[in-house]
């Protein structure tokens, strides 16, 4: 609502009304289509985390930058399978959200126990760097249920 308000400007009142209306109606759907869940992200983890993945992000894209102007284009493309520990759903989305950051690996399909990476370079141990990421994370990622 308040991004409308930024765009159209204060109109008249029943605008406001009708706005304040379906900004509630919006919200109301939203819950109802996605309710919370039992899943969190710590923050202070999460600000801990992030120059780690500042670096991985640098590191990612200086890797794609040097195979592809690299005049052999150094590439020995292929698809791993990635045990993963996180259930489906959203922790799991985060992960791979995440790690699609690593060095010349992209998440690319999933099973119900795998995550599924293309990577550019089969001959790195790119389940050893995500397995890494994943200890890396396990502080900032929570599942509640396990506490229960």
């Amino acid at each position: 609502m308040a991004l409308w308000i930024a765009l159209m400007g204060i109109g008249k009142p029943a605008d406001l009304i009708v706005g304040g209306l379906a900004a509630l109606l919006a919200c109301k759907v939203s819950l109802w289509l996605m309710p919370p869940n039992t899943q969190s992200i710590n923050l202070l983890q999460l600000a801990l985390f992030f120059p780690h993945f500042l670096w991985q992000s640098v590191l990612s894209g200086w890797d794609v930058a040097r195979r592809a102007l690299d005049p052999k284009l150094p590439l020995r493309t292929g698809i791993i399978q990635y045990p993963i520990t996180y259930p489906a759903g959203y922790l799991r989305n985060t992960f791979a959200s995440i790690t699609s950051l690593l060095p010349g690996s992209v998440p690319c399909g999933e099973s119900t126990q795998h995550l599924e990476y293309h990577t550019l370079d089969t001959t790195i141990d790119v389940c050893a760097s995500l397995k890494n990421e994943e200890r890396l994370l396990a502080p900032v990622l929570k599942d509640e249920r396990a506490n229960e």
